[in-house]
């Protein structure tokens, strides 16, 4: 079970005891990230990630952070996302004071040393440069641009080499004090701790956050008329591709069967993607489909990469699957498949401290309620095939297409004449 506090400053724990568990993780996230950046700071909830890693004034190196950690065998990162971002430690339980003591102190006391900023520049110019060398990670990027244009929910969440070199440490300073603060931070615990221990103890070690208030973002605009391509062109082995349509945001309840439709389109090497375009065709090493919900986008794609030669033909039949899963009712039997493969992964992600972290604290910072595991259960369930059907037939429309492309191509008007259902 879990439990939520709100101090008083606004800053929202969730702990979430496991007491059978011989690890603990703390994970802080802050309500920011690339959807809440202007063009010319384009990278910045990134950068910021980075730096908080590179010394505070009781920690002056990388080193004096990394160390204390290493020597218990601790695991430790930070991620950034459209509209988080998140610091964690995950140590055996005995050391969560130092967990504690660390995140806290990375994520309040950074020193932002200029020296360190211009010097990790590079790193992250090197970072963008290794995305845009691995063109099925790539695609996915380009996915986002084609799908919200120029603004930030279609910008890189790295950002772009110039935008990164113009980033001032005054800019990264002043954004990091008007979003790192109490009523925009969720702090989550979970495996072997106690409740009150851990408020005690995040009581006094979080005592000078900010009390400011953040700003906010900018709603996102979706005004598609019709089916869409974009294309990079670039000599490549394969073709890379992302096809698929808008779909349903977090708060959405259609998002549940969206997620089942991702599930029987290709969420598994069971799954009819899977079958028709690698088993029986061998068209692809790799096919995938995914659902993706955030508070105010939603998107359903297809992610493969295919012989330059064949492209047209995997698109093709990608397309047929689409329409024929919108045409008739899924199978009862395929249904439940789809259902208990979802509900088994999340059971089995569940099991660490890490994962549990995750799961509670995200829902928390983006839909500021928490769901536990069997009322998401409950919700996968009530799903019908009514409902699967109802809503392949809302986003599998032939203005709802869009498709992007890395590969050997110089025109994308090919491309764009398969886009029918």
């Amino acid at each position: 079970m879990f439990s939520k506090t709100i101090f008083k400053n606004g800053l929202r724990i969730i702990t979430v005891p496991e007491k059978k568990s011989r690890t603990v993780t703390v994970l802080v996230l802050a309500a920011t990230g690339s959807k809440y950046e202007k063009k010319e700071i384009n990278g910045i909830s990134h950068f910021l990630e980075h730096l908080l890693f590179k010394g505070t004034k009781k920690r002056p190196t990388p080193i004096d952070i990394a160390l204390p950690l290493d020597k218990v065998g601790g695991l430790y990162n930070a991620f950034t996302s459209e509209e988080y971002t998140g610091y964690f430690a995950k140590v055996s339980r005995e050391h969560l004071d130092l967990a504690l003591d660390i995140i806290s102190d990375i994520y309040l006391n950074s020193k932002l040393d200029p020296k360190e900023i211009k010097k990790e520049k590079g790193v992250i110019i090197e970072e963008i440069n290794m995305y845009s060398d691995h063109p099925s990670s790539y695609v996915q990027i380009l996915w986002n641009k084609l799908l919200y244009k120029d603004q930030p929910a279609g910008w890189d969440i790295a950002g772009t080499k110039e935008s990164v070199m113009r980033i001032s440490r005054k800019e990264i300073s002043a954004y990091m004090r008007s979003q790192y603060t109490a009523s925009n931070t969720v702090i989550s615990i979970s495996g072997g701790v106690e409740k009150e221990s851990a408020l005690s103890k995040i009581k006094d070690y979080f005592s000078n956050i900010s009390f400011k208030k953040p700003f906010n973002k900018l709603p996102v605009i979706e005004n598609q008329k019709e089916p869409e391509c974009i294309l990079n062109s670039r000599k490549t082995d394969q073709t890379h591709f992302c096809l698929g349509v808008r779909g349903f945001n977090i708060f959405d309840q259609r998002r549940y069967a969206q997620e089942i439709l991702a599930a029987i389109l290709g969420g598994m090497m069971s799954s009819r993607l899977f079958v028709r375009v690698r088993e029986e065709l061998g068209l692809a090493y790799y096919i995938r489909t995914a659902s993706s919900s955030e508070t105010d986008t939603g998107c359903l794609f297809s992610h493969s990469g295919v012989d330059s030669s064949k492209v047209e033909k995997a698109v093709s039949e990608i397309l047929k699957e689409y329409k024929k899963i919108s045409k008739n009712s899924v199978p009862l039997s395929e249904l439940k498949k789809a259902k208990d493969n979802l509900k088994g992964k999340m059971a089995i992600a569940l099991e660490t401290s890490d994962n549990l972290a995750s799961f509670y604290g995200i829902q928390e910072i983006l839909e500021k309620r928490i769901l536990k595991p069997e009322e998401i259960y409950d919700k996968i369930n009530r799903i019908s095939a009514r409902d699967v059907l109802r809503v392949a037939q809302e986003i599998f429309k032939p203005k709802n297409l869009n498709l992007a492309v890395i590969g050997p191509f110089d025109n994308k008007n090919k491309f764009l004449k398969l886009l029918k259902i």
